[in-house]
């Protein structure tokens, strides 16, 4: 087998580059960031090396496929010899992109990456070729922490979850999945995440209510707090609803921002998580407050919105923090001391801003954020 490093996708070949070759890795001055970018024709893989020390690693694939890598890897090999190598890495992120892999390479992969102490790793632009045996044993791969996923196709379609899923330990607490390829997971086979807190499905515009069904296996997050839907196609707050109802997840926040929200006049009712207390309306083209809102909340942000008028208390749920701002009818509404970007009917101790998202600020606010 090559080196340790070999199976990390990137040194998986020895280098026969030309010494005119500009080198792909660069390591910053304190050595914490490292980012390579194979797109050479003929890269110097072994310039990874480089990276070795660094705590934030980035390795691009130029677009390439890996697979005639693939027979220089015994992905089932004993690793007796290299734990403490990979023990020894001080990496805590590290992001994978760009590259055709095929899933034998990946999972063996994660299985090297579970003797290190990552906690942090993103794939990107990726098309995952193939599929694989199941692991040697239970939850071979990393104790991550935070798992990110942008547009990745896996040749298991919708079993992809499932499969990836037995290569992760437990404890995994944040999943963001964007441009996905299929989120139409096959629940029977999907494991329970236990400690799954967050999961951003955003910037996935043709999952709509209906696919949110799909992805939303039930009972298979148990602990979850945070749902975020931003650019999801989402069509109404109280179709959403019913999709958490059904669902059975006991939510603190949820985003619904940047989804064309309709309103709609009679809205069916439904019975929201009886725990969320934070709700992100804003960029959603509303014309008027939705009704069937949570009757309680702690924060509402309605902001960036078509609102053309103050929203009457009658319209609101009690809410201790409401985030108007960026609604026309505040460009022409004389000024007073109730209302200016936020209003606050009673006082909490939360801390609120209003940025482009909107999205950290008001789940800092609502304490389900550090």
């Amino acid at each position: 087998m090559e080196p340790v490093l070999g199976l990390l996708l990137v040194l998986l070949t020895p280098a026969h580059a030309s010494p005119a070759m500009p080198e792909p890795c660069e390591l910053d001055e304190q050595g914490v960031h490292c980012s390579c970018n194979f797109s050479d024709p003929q890269p110097d893989w072994s310039n990874a090396f480089l990276c070795a020390g660094a705590r934030d690693v980035e390795f691009y694939g130029g677009g390439r496929s890996l697979e005639p890598f693939l027979k220089r890897v015994d992905t089932e090999a004993d690793l007796g010899q290299f734990t403490d190598v990979v023990r020894s890495l001080p990496w805590q992120r590290l992001t994978v992109g760009d590259a055709r892999v095929p899933a034998p390479m990946l999972f063996g992969v994660l299985r090297m990456l579970g003797y290190s102490g990552l906690k942090e790793l993103t794939l990107e632009n990726l098309e995952v070729t193939s599929t694989t045996l199941p692991p040697l044993q239970e939850a071979t791969g990393p104790d991550l922490n935070t798992l990110s996923l942008s547009n990745v196709s896996w040749a298991t379609e919708d079993g992809w979850l499932a499969e990836l899923q037995q290569w992760l330990k437990p404890g995994l607490k944040v999943l963001r999945i964007a441009q996905a390829h299929s989120l139409n997971f096959s629940c029977a086979q999907v494991r329970v995440f236990p400690s799954l807190v967050t999961l951003d499905l955003s910037d996935n515009p043709e999952l709509g209510e209906r696919g949110l069904i799909s992805a939303l296996c039930q009972r298979k997050f148990p602990a979850l707090q945070v749902l975020a839907l931003r650019n999801t196609g989402m069509e109404t707050a109280s179709g959403v609803c019913s999709v958490l109802a059904a669902a059975s997840v006991q939510l603190q926040g949820l985003d619904l921002s940047h989804n064309s929200l309709r309103h709609t006049a009679s809205a069916p009712g439904c019975d929201w998580p009886s725990k969320l207390n934070s709700l992100n309306l804003s960029f959603t083209e509303l014309q008027q407050v939705p009704q069937g809102l949570p009757t309680k909340l702690n924060v509402l942000d309605l902001s960036y919105n078509q609102l053309d008028s103050k929203p009457r208390p009658d319209e609101l749920p009690k809410v201790d923090n409401l985030l108007l701002e960026g609604n026309p009818f505040l460009e022409y509404e004389p000024h007073s001391g109730k209302y200016d970007s936020v209003v606050v009917t009673a006082p909490v101790r939360l801390t609120l801003a209003v940025s482009v998202s909107g999205t950290l600020a008001v789940l800092q606010g609502a304490g389900l954020f550090a």
